[in-house]
């Protein structure tokens, strides 16, 4: 008898499932009835990101969803959620009522819940979504986690998507560019002025962000910042095709800054001069070649930091003093 060895290879992934459905974390209501379901586009340490729509779907939406951590106190971990979710999104309505009038943007607010825990309690058990109990006593929640359940609390914020391409992938792409053959010393030329605007354009974004309004920003990196071209449309799968100059990429566009999770209301001098040594570290770290670049474009420039505001001679020079601390600090270890 011939023998049989069982088929061990994992089975087929179902023709219904999304991206949203492997992620660890259950959608928090009402997106676990959204048509068509929200898609985890990114996952971070504090969040999950997906794209969803508002309204209608046609209106592509940006969900951010903080769900509850399991190793914290439930008490502290429900204050927490709260008080970073809203931060958040004050400092976004904040930003968005002076970014408009400075030439830069940022994901407009649509929608936001700081406890999703408390929608689902106003639910019928039995239509409550699964994995979601909404538990709001210490009995209920001794009965979620024995039964192995969420507790079904958290917090999301719904925002403005932004159609575009990152600083980040607008600057390799620029790279791959440069790197090519053929290129005429005009080209190049035209390139590295074109990548000087961009690198202007970014330090007037974040002098408004300081300056107008008064938020530090806590993660600035080149990946946080997205170019949306005018009269950019997205396809079905949310990705924006910027249109190239003769091969070379089209850096053109509105600033738009993302992710303020971290993001802080603070005028302190010593606040702005961190936030743009992150930036500088990040920037140079990422992209070697445009590093000789960002002292002079971004910071220097009178068409970027140092041009938007009176302030500016003063946090750059702070910026100095916390430039040699980090090389102390990187020397001594």
């Amino acid at each position: 008898m011939a023998e049989v060895h069982p088929n061990n290879d994992p089975p087929a992934p179902s023709t219904h499932d999304t991206p949203a459905s492997h992620s660890a974390h259950p959608l928090p209501y009402p997106f676990t009835t959204t048509t068509p379901p929200p898609t985890l586009i990114a996952q971070g340490a504090e969040a999950l990101l997906y794209r969803t729509c508002y309204l209608d779907p046609s209106r592509p939406a940006a969900l951010k969803v903080r769900p509850s951590k399991k190793y914290r106190h439930r008490i502290l971990d429900e204050r927490l959620t709260k008080q970073r979710v809203l931060a958040e999104a004050r400092v976004l309505v904040k930003l968005g009522g002076v970014a408009d009038r400075e030439g830069w943007a940022v994901p407009a607010v649509w929608g936001v819940e700081w406890d999703v825990g408390r929608k689902v309690r106003g639910l019928p058990r039995e239509i409550r979504p699964v994995g979601q109990t909404g538990a709001g006593t210490m009995e209920g929640e001794e009965v979620a986690e024995e039964s192995g359940e969420s507790n079904g609390k958290g917090a999301w914020l719904l925002m403005e998507w932004v159609e575009g391409k990152t600083v980040k992938e607008l600057v390799r792409e620029w790279d791959a560019w440069w790197r090519g053959k053929g290129l005429t010393a005009q080209e190049k030329a035209e390139g590295e002025e074109e990548m000087k605007g961009l690198l202007r354009r970014m330090g007037r974004a974040v002098a408004g962000m300081h300056a107008r309004g008064g938020v530090v920003h806590g993660d600035l990196t080149s990946s946080n910042i997205i170019i949306r071209r005018v009269g950019a449309t997205a396809d079905g799968g949310g990705q924006v095709e910027q249109a190239n100059v003769g091969g070379r990429p089209n850096l053109s566009g509105e600033v738009v800054l993302i992710d303020f999770g971290l993001a802080t209301q603070a005028i302190q001098d010593e606040d702005r001069a961190v936030d743009l040594y992150v930036l500088e570290r990040a920037f140079g770290s990422t992209h070697p070649r445009q590093e000789q670049w960002f002292d002079q474009e971004v910071l220097q420039s009178q068409e970027g930091y140092r041009g938007v505001w009176k302030g500016a001679p003063i946090v750059l020079k702070r910026l100095d003093e916390v430039r040699l601390r980090g090389r102390k600090r990187s020397m001594i270890g």
